[in-house]
């Protein structure tokens, strides 16, 4: 079967989802099909931009390229999953949440504006008519699902992504630092870590990796720069390699995902398999699927208050770190995530 799998890409920004993208394709073509990612540039503002990005997608036809036929698409991400063919698959990471859950937030660009609200109205307005003719409707997690459900009334399959190769994360010990590992960004939250680290006494660092080039990122940069206490026990390390990021999660006594209202997010599942807990924050969505509050991680409000106080219970007694990372291994590995249930589903 020739599979094109669609989704957008912000040049020069690699995530998530571009991991999920290559995942999905290695495992289909692993099962002998042909596979390729088709991707679109895409840009989110001004806000009228937006529209032109929709409208781009709607025309695409993907049913057949250059006399060969394309039997299946599987499209991901807004606004991709606009395009045309008769056997399309949704398997969605995440609508344009600006327009939905974001919305009216400072992580919103479109709500201060009148253009704005009216682009967000109209993601809506395609979103419940263009969603709702994909039979099969799989989102990433149950967050997304319930996101889809309660702003557009669609119904929808979660398929959890797995790793390709958990085998390569592994536990070698627990060092007195904190790894936060993605993208810097304000949904990510890693200021809260970094604000923690400097309420707590010496004795646990803070390790983060991931792309700086933001505005955000920068300013975490000078931050720390400027801080002598920030700049002896926080280390930003930027972007890793794959060997090095394996490394820190074999390494370190916790691991860090305080986003906000994450869709899924690779980081927990990648410290569970290398035998750590999580730290997390009770509205930050994926993660709380997978966690559970003082037995696989903690659960705790997003202030770096509690994060703080969290800390110096791991200072205070180390051996949490080893039991709960124990806990979190078994309790990943019962979950039993399964590409075999990912591929079955998205071809029927």
């Amino acid at each position: 079967m020739k599979i094109a799998i669609v989704s957008v890409q912000i040049p020069f920004i690699t995530g998530g989802a571009e991991v999920l993208a290559h995942s999905l394709r290695d495992q289909l073509q692993r099962r002998q099909h042909e596979v390729e990612i088709v991707t679109l540039p895409f840009k989110w503002y001004p806000p009228g931009h937006i529209l032109e990005c929709m409208l781009g997608a709607r025309l695409i036809d993907l049913s057949e390229v250059n006399g060969t036929r394309i039997d299946r698409v599987i499209a991901l991400k807004f606004p991709a999953y606009y395009l045309r063919h008769e056997r399309r698959s949704l398997w969605l990471l995440h609508q344009h949440r600006q327009a939905y859950d974001l919305f009216g937030t400072v992580h919103s660009d479109l709500s201060p504006t009148a253009e704005g609200q009216e682009v967000a109205r109209e993601i809506k307005r395609w979103d419940d008519e263009f969603l709702a003719g994909y039979s099969t409707r799989c989102t990433i997690a149950r967050t997304v699902s319930k996101r889809l459900k309660k702003f557009n009334g669609l119904d929808s399959t979660h398929l959890y992504p797995p790793l390709n190769n958990p085998d390569e994360l592994t536990c070698k010990e627990f060092d007195n630092f904190i790894f936060c590992p993605g993208r810097f960004d304000a949904v990510k939250r890693q200021h809260l870590l970094i604000e923690a680290i400097e309420q707590t006494p010496s004795g646990m660092t803070a390790v983060l990796s991931g792309h700086t080039d933001s505005i955000y990122g920068r300013e975490l940069l000078a931050r720390v720069e400027k801080s002598s206490v920030l700049r002896d026990r926080v280390k930003i390390l930027g972007r890793v390699s794959e060997s090095a990021k394996l490394d820190l999660y074999a390494r370190c006594a916790a691991v860090y995902n305080g986003v906000l209202d994450e869709d899924y997010g690779y980081v927990t599942i990648e410290a569970f398999f290398a035998g750590k807990p999580i730290i997390t924050h009770s509205d930050s969505g994926g993660p709380l699927e997978f966690v559970d509050h003082d037995r696989t991680g903690w659960v705790i409000p997003p202030s770096s208050t509690a994060l703080a106080g969290c800390i110096e219970a791991l200072i205070e007694k180390p051996a949490l770190a080893r039991d709960f990372g124990q806990a979190a291994r078994e309790s990943i590995l019962q979950a039993d995530l399964s590409w075999d249930r990912v591929v079955s589903t998205l071809l029927a």
